[in-house]
């Protein structure tokens, strides 16, 4: 962008100059004369009588790096000169507003503040293994915590550093991001993950005890950074701290459980990741107060989802400033605290919940559903012809099964937060068409295969399988004269590659036309596949499956081929269940029958067993 000879517009540019005069404002095309209120115009609480930092702000407060656009004038950095000196560049230096204590043994130091961009919608083990794998350099990473979307963490040299600033976009999540990691230098006092003394805990228990109302069970811990008691002995009790915050949820879990009001307000606390042990520590808990604090993002309060709150307040809050109105304000606190009836101060009307006292369970799942005896028969049939050919070497045969414009697709889950529970399935992820997750229309369309030629050829593709029949649960949803819908619920294993006999539960919706007598043509096929749960992985392949053969009845005497006849006849069952049933009792007809009567009996002999 031309800048009337100053050359072009720098990043780093703050638009102050050198001398101190700030440049005329710069006029955004496309924007006119109205603008929306700056946040330093908005009423939030502050103490604007000192905008400066304080000279001992600890890691956690130090934010995106944003500038207050109403300081005053002393306050303002020089302009940036990418060739120029750099004044503010810490060559044993520190930042305005900071000074150094020369009483100190520690004094100031020089940290790193590292930002990973979109970090925040991965799981943060996982990310921080990922990295700490990838960099050349032993890393440790201090005071990890999110701001928005942005993972943050600190290191405490410039080798660290920078080792991280080389594997920037090197790291790839799950979904292909390559995540860029930026350092940013910055001054501090001391590490706030230190560790309190037990002196330090003893003085900080006789602080809270003074604070504590046994007849109300109300803890109030408002501003505890200036209480008297702890400025009297040195002790710096910043809430915002993760050693500070968990040492006051080890005191109340230990000494006061039964604490039902707390107030946290005026604390600076800019997340509430340190707090997720409050529903445990004090279960009872009805009343919280978070007013007047730095809390950006409502996602914050997902970390006291367990807590059942009667009464919560928030404003003083930036994150009570990203609602559009407070109808959606209220919803999206209720959303995780359903029962609640103050916030703000302000009652809210009763809640709708349907709680049950007594706990309960869940009904067990009914078997198939196929509507009519006729419709069972037909299905049944195609599934085992189906899987007959799909469990085969070649599932060229299949193109028999598909319309001429047949469309089909494959689905798999997309875990964001623990990507580890999707990697098993990693071969199927080129192919996956989750729409929750691909947002370009074209790959949508292209992953979305037409023709039964490209149907079946993708289905060659994948991944040879062996389908548990006996899992088989089908639900009838449509049918008409002209059209049938039914999905299929199962489990199946594969039986090569790196997952060989990983057990996989899936669930496919065919939608099918008639193809002559008693037959189907599939119009429309969604496969979705999953992990198995373990209740899945227990049950599967507990009675093996009969093994397709070319031939019903392979090379048997006469006297087995008559034995067989008979016995496929008096007990309903196939030729191919019959067989196994005879060769399971070495061709003892009695014992054969006795042993089909007791698995009749106990409902252990799948539907497809009488399918002729």
């Amino acid at each position: 962008m031309a800048d009337c000879g100053r050359g072009e517009y720098n990043e780093h540019d703050d638009r102050v100059g050198g001398g101190g005069r700030p440049f005329p404002p710069r006029r955004r095309k496309g924007r006119g004369s109205f603008r929306g209120r700056l946040y330093s115009e908005m009423n939030h609480p502050r103490n604007w009588s000192n905008p400066g930092p304080s000279p001992r702000r600890p890691l956690e407060e130090e934010e995106d790096g944003d500038v207050l656009m109403n300081e005053p004038q002393d306050a303002l950095r020089p302009r940036y000169s990418p060739y120029g000196s750099r004044p503010n560049r810490d060559r044993g230096g520190m930042r305005p507003g900071m000074r150094r204590n020369p009483n100190s043994e520690e004094g100031y130091k020089v940290w790193y503040r590292i930002t990973i961009p979109g970090g925040r919608k991965y799981d943060q083990s996982w990310l921080i293994r990922s990295i700490q794998e990838t960099c050349s350099t032993p890393v440790n990473p201090l005071e990890i915590h999110h701001i928005n979307n942005r993972l943050v963490f600190y290191v405490a040299d410039a080798q660290t550093a920078n080792a991280l600033r080389q594997i920037s976009r090197k790291v790839v999540g799950p979904d292909g991001y390559k995540m860029p990691i930026l350092t940013n230098q910055c001054s501090v006092s001391k590490p706030a993950h230190r560790e309190l003394s037990l002196e330090e805990i003893e003085h900080l228990k006789k602080c809270m005890s003074k604070r504590y109302d046994g007849s109300l069970q109300a803890l109030d811990l408002k501003k505890l950074n200036a209480d008297p008691d702890l400025l009297e002995q040195n002790i710096e009790m910043f809430l915002n701290r993760s050693n500070c915050m968990k040492t006051v949820m080890q005191i109340i879990g230990e000494n006061i459980p039964e604490l039902l009001s707390l107030d946290l307000s005026t604390n600076r606390l800019f997340r509430l990741d340190d707090l997720a042990e409050l529903p445990l520590k004090a279960p009872k808990l009805k009343s919280l107060n978070l007013s007047s604090n730095w809390l950006k993002s409502e996602r914050d309060l997902n970390k006291l989802k367990g807590l059942k709150l009667d009464e919560l307040w928030l404003d003083g809050n930036q994150l009570c400033d990203s609602f559009r109105d407070q109808s959606t304000y209220i919803r999206a606190v209720r959303e995780r605290f359903p029962k609640l009836l103050r916030l703000d101060g302000h009652e809210l009307p009763p809640p709708i919940s349907f709680d049950v006292e007594t706990p309960t369970k869940l009904p067990p799942c009914k078997g198939s559903y196929f509507g009519s005896e006729d419709l069972k028969g037909l299905i049944l049939q195609f599934l085992q012809e189906y899987y007959a050919i799909y469990d085969s070497t070649d599932r060229q045969g299949l193109l028999d099964a598909y319309h001429d414009g047949a469309c089909c697709s494959l689905t798999i889950p997309c875990s964001l937060v623990n990507p580890s529970r999707t990697r098993s399935l990693s071969e199927y992820y080129k192919s996956s068409r989750n729409v929750k997750k691909l947002k370009d229309p074209c790959m949508r369309f292209r992953l979305l295969k037409h023709t039964r030629l490209n149907a079946v050829a993708f289905l060659s593709e994948l991944p040879r399988t062996q389908h548990d029949t006996n899992s088989f649960v089908v639900d009838v949803c449509v049918q008409t004269n002209s059209l049938l819908c039914f999905t299929l619920f199962g489990v199946f294993k594969e039986v090569d590659g790196r997952w060989r006999d990983a057990v996989r539960a899936f669930s496919r919706v065919f939608i099918a036309v008639p193809a002559g007598i008693n037959r189907l043509s599939i119009v429309n096929d969604q496969l979705f596949i999953r992990k198995a749960s373990n209740e899945e992985i227990r049950k599967a392949f507990v009675m093996p499956a009969p093994t397709p053969s070319s031939s019903p009845v392979p090379t048997l005497s006469a006297e087995q081929q008559e034995m067989l006849q008979n016995f496929s006849l008096q007990s309903g069952m196939n030729i191919e269940w019959s067989q196994k049933c005879l060769l399971d009792n070495d061709w003892d007809y009695n014992q054969a029958a006795h042993a089909f009567t007791q698995l009749k009996a106990k409902g252990k002999i799948p539907e497809v067993a009488f399918m002729n």
